[in-house]
């Protein structure tokens, strides 16, 4: 069992990751455009402050797969 919620939290992770990429793209490419023709005010940039919870709940996921593997060899 444990090493079945070991490997859900490394496809999480991953999941994760991937999701995290394409929203981050997908705002990143809205603020251009409507910075461009729309007359948004906040930068582009700031679609990067989209992954700042993503990477944690990435960091807390192969943190969790490492201990429930750990724990599988003892």
């Amino acid at each position: 069992m444990k090493s079945l919620l070991s490997k859900l939290m490394w496809f999480l992770a991953l999941f994760l990751s991937h999701y995290m990429i394409a929203m981050v793209a997908y705002n990143y490419c809205t603020l251009e455009w409507g910075g461009k023709y729309d007359g948004f005010s906040a930068p582009p940039e700031t679609a990067f402050l989209y992954a700042i919870p993503f990477m944690i709940a990435i960091l807390v996921c192969c943190v969790a797969a490492k201990v429930l593997e750990r724990k599988k060899d003892d």
